[in-house]
């Protein structure tokens, strides 16, 4: 039989029972712990993650009172609510069991034990512990929200390819780098990959890099304890934890700074994490999945992105390609979200007229499947007959990707791409500088050479 991967600590001041229990827990858990000093119990919750903990009610001779057991439990308690703590005593006392399970105590047996009774005892604790993560977890996802899943649509040959690389990659360990333009469907592959794998029925944990507030970084990725900082009122799981024995989705990672970077990357080597304000390690076991629609490969060159953190993550490359690249697949798209729309707003017999089919397959899509599903569903809304015509899918003529440019001055197209991104932030300086892939620093030299 399999050890359980968990960490058990015995805690009694009897070297004989602390070397019997350990030899025999030993066979079914993955590390046992040992010690005779109860006050060790806080340098060891803070260094180490403790699933359960087998402790003595009574440490001093002729004690029988169990009072420093209850003491100790609650030190536990405090410092860990995720440790399950079994209390053991050679005194039998109804009064003193009942008192410790109302304290948090898991349970109450009494020397000498019994080990397949032991041994049950522990494993429902461990159990329970795990119940307690998934629910923690469930209600983080719930505080986060989730984006539904998407179908998978497609049948060009360049879509084809993607579906075929995702199939042989899917269920392995290998971390993917989904590449692409905005609004290819990074999110919706990377959610087919997960799905496709053996960690289909855990969790797959979506994160923005692109939002995360930098102060926030750690917190939101690696968890924090209670009073880590001023709004820290209780321990939270970060999605490192959320996502364990699952697929973390690190999305729009090209947006990272230098600076997190290396945090991120010294996650992805250890696979632990230490919550902000503890100095204890938890082992993740997460698959990891990253975006972008920026070029890492170039970034490196220009010692805006680790290469080190790029190697770690790009183990096997998928391109996505842009919605103008996949020839018939816009009609396919457009009509699963009309049937999708139909239903939302009611709008049972509603079809496309051959022109708006038409204006559709010649149109650009910059936006991508993105914009597709918008155009569409602006489209059901503004419908008055049982057609959906040109006129009401709102979009200009056409164009090709060279007419897209009418100045190919390289001055002028710089102040316009700035005028573009800062207009997109609403002025936000730090997010343009983003989005045009320089340093703030960067950014003001250009508007000042701009006058803007």
């Amino acid at each position: 039989m399999a050890k359980q991967e968990a960490t058990v600590l015995i805690l009694d001041d009897d070297k004989d029972i602390l070397f019997s229990m350990e030899v025999f827990l030993k066979r079914h858990f993955s590390k046992v712990l040992t010690t005779t000093n109860p006050k060790e119990l806080v340098t060891m919750l803070n260094k180490t993650v403790l699933h359960l903990v087998v402790m003595d009610m009574n440490f001093r001779a002729g004690d029988q009172s169990g009072k420093e057991g209850l003491y100790w439990l609650k030190l536990i308690k405090e410092r860990s609510q995720e440790t399950m703590v079994v209390l053991m005593t050679a005194y039998a006392n109804v009064d003193l069991a009942v008192e410790s399970l109302k304290k948090g105590a898991f349970d109450f047996v009494l020397k000498p034990w019994d080990n397949d009774k032991l041994l049950a005892t522990l494993q429902k604790g461990l159990s329970m512990v795990r119940s307690n993560t998934q629910q923690s977890k469930l209600q983080s996802l719930s505080k986060n929200g989730l984006v539904p899943q998407e179908h998978v649509l497609g049948k060009s040959q360049a879509f084809k390819e993607v579906l075929h690389l995702v199939e042989k990659v899917a269920d392995t360990q290998a971390n993917v780098l989904l590449l692409g333009e905005n609004g290819t469907g990074k999110y919706v592959i990377a959610k087919m990959l997960h799905q496709n794998s053996a960690r289909k029925d855990n969790i797959f944990v979506h994160v923005d890099l692109g939002s995360l507030n930098e102060n926030l970084f750690e917190s939101e990725l690696f968890g924090h304890a209670k009073g880590a900082f001023t709004d820290a009122k209780e321990d939270s799981l970060g999605r490192f934890e959320l996502a364990d024995e699952g697929t973390l989705f690190l999305d729009e990672i090209g947006n990272l700074p230098l600076h997190l970077q290396s945090k991120l990357l010294t996650v992805l080597q250890t696979k632990k994490v230490v919550r902000l304000g503890e100095s204890k390690e938890r082992t993740v076991n997460v698959r990891i999945i990253c975006a972008t629609n920026m070029d890492l490969h170039q970034m490196v060159a220009e010692q805006r992105f680790r290469q080190d953190l790029l190697y770690r993550i790009n183990t096997m490359e998928i391109v996505l390609p842009a919605l103008r690249e996949r020839t018939g697949d816009v009609a396919l798209l457009a009509h699963h979200f009309l049937e999708k729309n139909k239903r939302k707003y009611q709008k049972g017999r509603l079809q496309f007229s051959m022109e708006a089919l038409n204006v559709m397959e010649k149109y650009h899509w910059p936006g991508n499947i993105r914009e597709l599903e918008h155009i569409v569903e602006r489209a059901v809304i503004l419908s008055e007959e049982n057609e959906i015509q040109e006129s009401d899918l709102r979009f200009g003529p056409a164009v090709t990707p060279e007419e897209t440019v009418k100045n190919l001055n390289l001055e002028a197209t710089e102040k316009h791409l700035i005028q573009l991104a800062l207009k997109k932030h609403t002025g936000n300086v730090s997010k343009a500088a983003k989005e045009l892939g320089i340093t703030r620093a960067a950014l003001y030299r250009r508007m000042e050479k701009h006058n803007l």
